[in-house]
């Protein structure tokens, strides 16, 4: 019964994860309001930490300065989880030189990744406990 409870213990992590990020894009599209001048010439990306690294300012710097190789500027921090970048359409012909994806949204773990690595050590954490268990009923 216990492993029951821990394994919904994280399935609810993880919904309460997709949930959060589901809120997030929302508000993302409600704080970043385009008119047609700021679209002309400009790309404009949100790039993403699911795991809060923004607030790490050596980290933000390392991001902002190989997002500068592809003609990124950034625009704004929204929060530890989220920095909008824009840069002018004629960058991209350069885009064949860059040693990374100039469209990455996501740096680090991914949110996918993170919820499955929740729920792998979840699940994990079952497992070892449900082994204890066996064992142990067949030593006494």
């Amino acid at each position: 019964m216990s492993g029951a409870f821990v394994a919904s213990g994280g399935a609810a992590t993880a919904a309460a994860a997709a949930k959060k990020a589901a809120e997030l894009r929302k508000e993302e599209e409600e704080m970043t309001p385009y008119v047609n001048n700021d679209l002309q010439n400009w790309e404009f990306k949100i790039v993403r930490s699911s795991t809060g690294k923004f607030d790490d300012r050596k980290f933000l710097q390392e991001v902002i300065a190989q997002e500068a190789k592809a003609g990124w500027e950034m625009l704004e921090k929204f929060d530890k989880y989220r920095v909008r970048f824009k840069r002018p359409v004629d960058k991209r012909k350069n885009d064949q030189y860059l040693d990374y994806d100039p469209y990455r949204t996501v740096v680090g773990i991914s949110e996918g990744g993170l919820v499955g690595m929740i729920l792998g050590i979840v699940f994990g954490g079952v497992a070892v406990i449900l082994a204890i268990v066996f064992l142990l009923k067949n030593v006494f």
